[in-house]
């Protein structure tokens, strides 16, 4: 049996302006962008939901919501994925939000010129955020890569996705430098013209 060798997820913290525009957070504190090459076409919503689902699963829930404390839909729907409300979409992206009292979230998903990326912005509103942030982004980016072939493998297996349907696929933004190219200890830029 042949192994195709599978492409390794890039990760960087020098995430796009591009990019950290597409979020509806007042402010960035925190951003890091993960990204696969891929042949696998399938729309942002696709991608989105063959990585959370439509509900959040129990480890998710683990997560999200009894670590984070983020407020999470509980049943399935077209305005939400993993629990996380869908906040906008363009042709090659769509923007997942959520909150807890102590810090704004929002998880971009990108598609298009065979790859996929997905970026994560948080905002602390409080310290709290921060504290329990800092910790939780250790198992955060260990975890991504993982869900990013798992969906890839689900898409490319033909998986039944729940709401999304299938749209044509523009060009993806850039992805940016690698982090061993340009590691950075923590995000904070002002976002500009943005609404909350």
């Amino acid at each position: 049996m042949t192994r195709t060798p599978v492409p390794p997820a890039r990760v960087t913290r020098d995430v796009p302006d591009a990019v950290r525009a597409l979020s509806s957070l007042s402010r960035i504190d925190y951003a890091d962008r993960f990204s696969l090459r891929t042949e696998v076409a399938a729309t942002p919503e696709q991608w989105a939901r063959a990585m959370f689902g439509d509900v959040p699963s129990p480890v998710e829930q683990l997560i999200w919501r009894g670590v984070l404390g983020f407020r999470l839909s509980r049943g399935p729907s077209p305005t939400t994925v993993g629990g996380w409300r869908i906040g906008a979409r363009g042709t090659d992206w769509i923007r997942l939000e959520t909150a807890s009292w102590s810090l704004g979230a929002d998880m971009l998903v990108q598609t298009g010129g065979g790859a996929v990326a997905w970026t994560t912005c948080l905002q602390f509103d409080h310290l709290l955020g921060r504290a329990v942030w800092a910790p939780a982004s250790a198992v955060h980016r260990r975890l991504v890569p993982g869900v990013l072939h798992a969906a890839a493998a689900r898409l490319g297996a033909g998986t039944g996705l729940g709401w999304a349907e299938a749209r044509a696929l523009p060009a993806v933004v850039p992805l940016g430098r690698a982090a061993a190219d340009h590691p950075r200890c923590g995000d904070r830029q002002e976002a500009r013209d943005h609404d909350r």
